[in-house]
């Protein structure tokens, strides 16, 4: 029996506990056990004797139970332990008791040993060097009573100690740029087995100091240093070459440089002040977590040819497309909600028909459909994007415009053919001077009225084809200028005046005459000008202005 136990106590004088469940878990707390107590289930995983008055724990108190993996002493009056008395713990609490010492030999069976409170003894130092050497996992927390304050400071000579450490988290204390350099050693690595370290929510603003202190950690894979005040990234940094996971988030940075480790897998820079990030090449990244910042497109995807996860919710980001997606080769998680979207036809369509279940893609969104709604137009705002419908004039104008424009100048020349075709044009011309016609008519009739009518100046216009002028000026005219009396004739080789308009010259030769001689023919017939002059002499001969006319055949 070892000496610090001055009595001898036998299995006879302890108390039996039988408050067991199926689960295997005994509830031994608060029945005033004055010694580690007897339970019925040998096969115990969980022993609670918290808030008893035990002050020693025997040698054999717990030997019988080997399944036993978390034991809780909290609040008792222990004062000794013996060193064999614990055996293969996962989870060992021990606070708010007695103890003036920590003796290693305690630990040297708990190599399984993930969780271990000692808040609220009374001993000054933590045991000789062996102690902490025994250690692989250790929290430095401040505990829930104002008696235990924060951690600013952790010295060098106890990380000396720490020989066997693999997990470290100093986070949400006070260290700063100084105070974690002396818990580092000033980056000696002495912590060589140390492959988690978590110092998150301090005070540190030195990434170049933080890389520089575990550069020499050749075991390290996991640092996180986020919800600090780091305000900038230095354009080089030095790493250990076994890191692969890097937490930065919550700080305020504006940029990222080439100071990253090019061996990261996961990196998370969210919820920081970044607005690009191009400028990084990460070709081993598998997970790059982006969130809360203030981008507005997606990173290059050739940058991260490994990348297998994005996370980029709650940015300034417009719109994406198939083009951004096919720079990522091996990319299948995609979250990009709450972000400021604008509906445009191109988005919609990429969204609908990339996820909305016409077209199976590799790229699966993670997140909801309710976190994917549009900012703009402003008639759209605040729907969801999957669930928008837009009209084809709004998503094809300019073809839609294209086209119409094309159907109008093909109406348009159809018309004008058509109007070719049926002579139009010159129903409209002689339209035209039929309008005309009538207006001198009636100014004619104004004139005659006022007393003011010009007179007379020929008795016949003669109307005939330019291919009958031989007959018309060899035999007709000079018959008719040599009658009894003889007759004064109007004819367009003759009278017509030079520069005026043809229909003009028809019209002033037929309000000048008091009849109109046409001189009917074949050749009359195809005369364009002579039909004119026909169609014109009927009109004018319908509204009873002029005298008549008379055809000769």
């Amino acid at each position: 029996m070892d000496g610090r136990f001055p009595l001898l106590v036998t299995d006879a004088m302890r108390s039996t506990c039988g408050q067991c469940d199926e689960r295997l878990f005994c509830n031994c707390s608060s029945r005033n056990y004055r010694r580690v107590p007897t339970v019925t289930v040998t096969k115990v995983v969980t022993l609670d004797l918290s808030f008893n008055d035990i002050t020693t724990v025997a040698e054999d108190d717990l030997r019988e139970y080997t399944w036993l993996q978390t034991l809780d002493l909290r609040s008792n009056r222990i004062k000794s332990i013996h060193e064999w008395a614990f055996h293969l713990l996962q989870s060992l609490d021990l606070s708010y008791n007695q103890l003036a010492a920590l003796t290693p030999a305690w630990f040297s069976k708990l190599l399984s040993l993930q969780h271990l409170n000692l808040l609220g003894n009374c001993y000054r130092t933590l045991g000789p060097g062996g102690t902490l050497s025994l250690f692989r996992y250790v929290t430095c927390k401040a505990g829930s009573q104002n008696t235990v304050p924060k951690m600013y400071v952790m010295p060098c000579p106890t990380s000396h100690l720490l020989t066997q450490l693999e997990y470290l988290d100093l986070s949400g204390n006070l260290l700063t740029d100084l105070t974690l350099t002396e818990s580092l050693c000033h980056g000696d690595g002495t912590l060589r087995n140390l492959r988690v370290l978590n110092v998150s929510d301090n005070a540190l603003k030195s990434l170049s100091l933080i890389s520089k202190l575990v550069t020499r950690l050749d075991k390290l894979v996991h640092l996180d240093i986020s919800q600090n005040g780091y305000t900038s990234m230095p354009p080089t940094c030095s790493w250990p070459q076994t890191l692969t996971h890097l937490n930065v988030s919550g700080a305020k940075l504006r940029r990222v440089s080439p100071c990253l480790p090019l061996t990261l897998e996961i990196l998370d820079l969210g919820h920081n002040d970044l607005t690009a990030f191009h400028s990084v090449a990460l070709p081993a990244l598998r997970e790059l977590h982006l969130s809360g910042n203030k981008l507005m497109h997606l990173p290059p995807g050739w940058l991260f040819p490994s990348l297998e996860v994005l996370l980029i919710q709650s940015n300034t980001l417009n719109m994406f497309g198939p083009v951004d997606l096919q720079l990522y080769r091996r990319l299948r998680a995609l979250q990009a909600g709450q972000n400021r979207f604008v509906c445009s036809c191109e988005f919609v369509y990429f969204m609908v028909w990339r996820w909305g279940g016409a077209v199976e893609g590799s790229v699966e969104l993670t997140d909801r459909w309710d976190n994917y709604l549009c900012d703009s137009p402003l008639p759209l705002q605040g729907q969801r994007v999957d669930r928008v419908r837009l009209s084809p004039f709004q998503c094809h104008r300019i073809l839609l415009v294209s086209a119409l424009c094309g159907c109008t100048l093909a109406a348009g020349t159809l018309f004008v053919i058509l109007l070719w075709k049926l002579h139009a044009v010159w129903y409209l011309r002689m339209m035209w001077a039929w309008l005309k016609a009538k207006r001198k008519a009636g100014n004619q009739r104004r004139r005659d009225a006022a007393g003011n009518a010009e007179p007379l100046c020929y008795d016949a216009f003669v109307s005939y084809s330019e291919q009958d002028a031989e007959w018309v000026e060899e035999f007709l005219v000079p018959e008719l200028e040599n009658s009894q009396p003889p007759l004064s004739l109007c004819l367009h080789k003759r009278d017509f005046l030079p520069g005026h308009w043809i229909i003009d010259n028809i019209i002033n030769a037929m309000e000048r005459s008091r009849r109109t001689l046409f001189v009917l023919s074949e050749h009359f017939v195809h005369s364009e000008w002579c039909r004119y002059g026909f169609i014109l002499s009927c009109l004018t001969t319908i509204r009873e202005y002029f005298s008549g006319s008379t055809i000769i055949h």
